[in-house]
C-alpha cells in the first residue's frame, strides 16, 4: 500500500494538463477580483499575461479590482474613515477613493493593453447607498442596485474584457464606494459564472496561519459561524462573499490564491490541486464506487505501486473481476486515489485490500479519508471488524487511523492461504468497528 507522504508544494502546469480542462471551460465566464496590493506588485504583468492566456483559450473574464493600497498611499497623514469599503465612507474618504480608483484603473488598463487584451471600463453597474444599518449611517458607502447583464454579456461575446472598479454611481451620478469583494461576488451571482477567483497578497485561505487547499461550502460556512477569527482578517471578507455566492447555487466554485506567484492563476485553474484554496459545493470531489471505465486509470496506478512493492500485482483481467470491490476518490473528474474492500461475511470481516494515493496528492489527508470511508462502509454493511496487510504503511494505519497490530489469526480463514502464498511478509493490522 502507498501512504500519503510529504510532497513538493507546487507542480508546474504542462500542456497535457491544460488540454484536459480547456474543452470544459471554453466559453465559460470567470470573475477575477484583483486585490489592490497585486496592482502595485511587480508580478501584475504575469497575472495579466495569465488572463491573456485564458482569453486565447476562449475563457471569458470579468475583472474587478480593489483600491485599498492606493488609498493608503494617497491619504498620507489624512485618516480615512474606511479603506476597504466595508464601513462608513465619509466625504473626504470618498474623494481619496475616487483618486485611488483612477490610479489603479490606469495601471490595469496599461497592463491589459501590454498583454494584448481588449477591455472596456464600463458603468454597467448602478449603485445605491447602503444607508442606515443598526442605527449607523454609512454615508457614501454603496452596493449594486442594478446590473446591465446583457451589456456585459455582449462585451464578453465580442472578446472584450469588462473592467470594474469599486466606485459606483447612483441614478443621479453620485459616486459611492463599494467593497470590491462583495462587488465581484454579486457580479458573479448575477452572471451565473463558473468560477469566482480572488487574487490576493496571501497564500490562500489560511486557518490559524496554515493554508487550506480545499474546503467545502459547508465547512467554510461553519468556520465563519463558530470561529471566524481563525481566518486571516483580510481574507475573512472574501470568505463571507464566497459563502454567499456558493449558497445561492449560481456558481459552484471559488478560489483564493496568491497573486505573487509566477503562473499561479493558470496552475490554480488547470491543475486539480492548484496553488491556492478552492471552496466548492459538494459535487466537486467525491468518493464513489468504481466503474468499468475506471479500470485503465486504476491499472496504471497499480502498476506504479507494484514497482514500488507497495501493492500486490494485479492484471487488467483481475481488476475487471474485482471492479465491484473498488471505490475511487475523484477530483474534478480525475481519479487520484482508490481503495478496495473484500468482504468475508462468515467472519463479519472486511479486508482493506488495496489503498493508493497518487504521489502529487499525498500529504493532503486523502489516504485518511479513504480509510475512514472504508470503515464507515464496512460498519453500514454490518461488519464487525476491518483488517489490512501492509508492507510499508504500518505507521499510518497504526498511528493515524488507529488500527492495532494483529496476527495471522485476525485474517479470515479464507484469506490466510493466499496470505501465505504471497510470501510478502506483510504486517497485519486490525480495527474493531463500533455499531
Amino acid at each position: 500500500m502507498n501512504l500519503p507522504t510529504s510532497e513538493s508544494s507546487m507542480k508546474p502546469v504542462d500542456l497535457r494538463g491544460i488540454l484536459k480542462y480547456v474543452p470544459r471551460f471554453r466559453d465559460h465566464i470567470f470573475v477575477i477580483a484583483l486585490d489592490s496590493g497585486i496592482i502595485a506588485h511587480e508580478n501584475l504583468h504575469n497575472v495579466l499575461t495569465d488572463i491573456a492566456v485564458l482569453n486565447s483559450l476562449r475563457i471569458k473574464v470579468v475583472l474587478v479590482h480593489g483600491i485599498a493600497t492606493q488609498m493608503e498611499q494617497l491619504a498620507g497623514r489624512q485618516k480615512c474613515s474606511d479603506l476597504y469599503g466595508e464601513g462608513i465612507t465619509d466625504a473626504a474618504t470618498l474623494e481619496v477613493a475616487i483618486k485611488a480608483s483612477s490610479q489603479a484603473s490606469y495601471l490595469l488598463m496599461k497592463g491589459l493593453t501590454r498583454a494584448g487584451l481588449q477591455y472596456a471600463h464600463t458603468n454597467a453597474l448602478r449603485g445605491v447607498e447602503i444607508g442606515i444599518l443598526r442605527g449607523k449611517d454609512y454615508l457614501f458607502s454603496g452596493k449594486i442596485e442594478k446590473m446591465a447583464t446583457s451589456s456585459i454579456l455582449k462585451l464578453l461575446d465580442d472578446g472584450v474584457l469588462p473592467l470594474f472598479s469599486p466606485i459606483l454611481f447612483d441614478r443621479d451620478g453620485q459616486a459611492l464606494r463599494a467593497n470590491s469583494d462583495a462587488l465581484a461576488s454579486e457580479i458573479a451571482r448575477q452572471l451565473g459564472v463558473s468560477k469566482l477567483i480572488y487574487i490576493t497578497m496571501s497564500p490562500g485561505l489560511c486557518l490559524r496561519g496554515k493554508k487550506v487547499d480545499t474546503l467545502t461550502l459547508e465547512e467554510l460556512a461553519h468556520t465563519l459561524r463558530t470561529r471566524p477569527k481563525a481566518l486571516d482578517e483580510r481574507t475573512r471578507s472574501k470568505a463571507r462573499c464566497t459563502v454567499s455566492l456558493l449558497s445561492s447555487g449560481s456558481t459552484p466554485r471559488a478560489h483564493i490564491l496568491d497573486g505573487r506567484l509566477l503562473g499561479g492563476l493558470l496552475t490554480e485553474i488547470f491543475d486539480s490541486v492548484g496553488t491556492g484554496t478552492m471552496i466548492h459545493t459538494n459535487d466537486y470531489q467525491q468518493i464513489r464506487p468504481a466503474r468499468k471505465k475506471d479500470i485503465p486509470a486504476i491499472y496504471a496506478m497499480t502498476r506504479k505501486a507494484v514497482r514500488n512493492e507497495t501493492l500486490r500485482g494485479r492484471t487488467r483481467r483481475d481488476l475487471e473481476k474485482m471492479i465491484g470491490t473498488f471505490y475511487v476518490y475523484e477530483i474534478d473528474g480525475s481519479i487520484i486515489a482508490f481503495v478496495s474492500l473484500t468482504t468475508y461475511p462468515r467472519s463479519k470481516t472486511v479486508e482493506l485490500a488495496a489503498l493508493y494515493v497518487q504521489p502529487f496528492h499525498q500529504g493532503r489527508n486523502i489516504g485518511s479519508k479513504m480509510v475512514a470511508f472504508a470503515c464507515d462502509e464496512a460498519r453500514q454493511r454490518g461488519f464487525h471488524k476491518i483488517v489490512t496487510a501492509t508492507t510499508q504503511s504500518f505507521s499510518f494505519f497504526n498511528t493515524t487511523c488507529e488500527f492495532t497490530e494483529g496476527t495471522l489469526k485476525d485474517l479470515p480463514s479464507a484469506r490466510r492461504t493466499s496470505y501465505k502464498k504471497e510470501a510478502r511478509n506483510s504486517r497485519i493490522l486490525v480495527k474493531k468497528l463500533k455499531p
